[in-house]
């Protein structure tokens, strides 16, 4: 049997706990009822160097929940600027930028599980907030105000964040990924609530240009203030998982040539923005 054991540290206050245990017991899915407890309380999971191969990082997807595939079948896939290894590497500048992924679907994905396999030299830090406490630590008049508003996001409002002057056939491509009209307050089957922001949001819904700028890049602020903040200094074997549904996140600058390699996997998504 494997070893059973499971030790844990918070990292912050508000977000991330660092999580020792046997690899054996973890692929075993021994502890996969407490992870996905500690993951909805805490946001960001760290397993030190734990050094999952492919095969044991999609395993252990697998414990956690209904794995899902990329769209193109693969079931790892490879973050890195490196356009030689991610043919899609210019679309992951977006990546540097705070953001939720899938906000272009019905049910965004439940979380992800990112495993380090090279280093940048310097700089390649990957940041999460938690957009549960963000939303907790709001004044009573701000989350009435908030919980009535809707936001636009599209995957093109990405772009200007690395490009400000795109060619008109890139945004032309940008934009046939789509839009989606979001609540800016998400209420989840469990209760709590979150904020749902970053780069993809474009405006609110029936608001002035001017006030709707002022009050997402206003929450942007508060929500990645630093006591909703993780940073994660990599090293190589390291694996954490984020609850994509409580939380945002950006990878920190570093440059493109540097050979950055991160694996990802992901769990599918179990409840629809509402």
């Amino acid at each position: 049997m494997p070893n059973a054991l499971l030790e844990t540290t918070e990292l912050t206050p508000r977000i991330a706990s660092a999580v020792h245990a046997e690899k054996d017991a973890l692929l075993s899915g021994a502890h996969a009822p407490e992870l996905r407890d500690l993951l909805e309380q805490r946001g960001v999971l760290v397993f030190p160097r734990i050094g999952f191969t492919d095969d044991e990082h999609i395993a252990f997807t697998g414990t956690l929940g209904t794995f899902a595939p990329e769209r193109s079948g693969e079931e790892v896939y490879s973050v890195t600027l490196d356009s030689s290894v991610n043919r899609q590497a210019e679309y992951l500048k977006g990546s540097l930028f705070w953001h939720i992924d899938g906000t272009m679907n019905d049910v965004p994905i439940r979380a992800s599980l990112l495993s380090s396999k090279v280093l940048a030299p310097t700089g390649g830090e990957t940041e999460f907030c938690n957009t549960y406490a963000a939303y907790d630590d709001l004044a009573a008049d701000d989350k009435e105000r908030l919980e009535q508003l809707r936001v636009m996001h599209s995957a093109w409002n990405t772009l200007f964040y690395y490009d400000p002057e795109p060619d008109h056939r890139t945004l032309r491509r940008m934009m046939a990924i789509g839009d989606r009209e979001l609540p800016l307050v998400w209420t989840h089957r469990s209760g709590r609530k979150s904020l749902v922001l970053g780069c993809t949001a474009r405006h609110i819904v029936d608001a002035d240009f001017r006030e709707s700028v002022n009050l997402l890049v206003r929450l942007r602020d508060w929500a990645t203030g630093p006591q909703f903040v993780y940073r994660h200094t990599w090293s190589v074997g390291d694996l954490v998982i984020w609850d994509n549904t409580g939380t945002m996140h950006r990878a920190r600058p570093y440059d493109p040539e540097s050979g950055r390699l991160l694996h990802r996997t992901k769990l599918a998504g179990e409840e629809p923005f509402a």
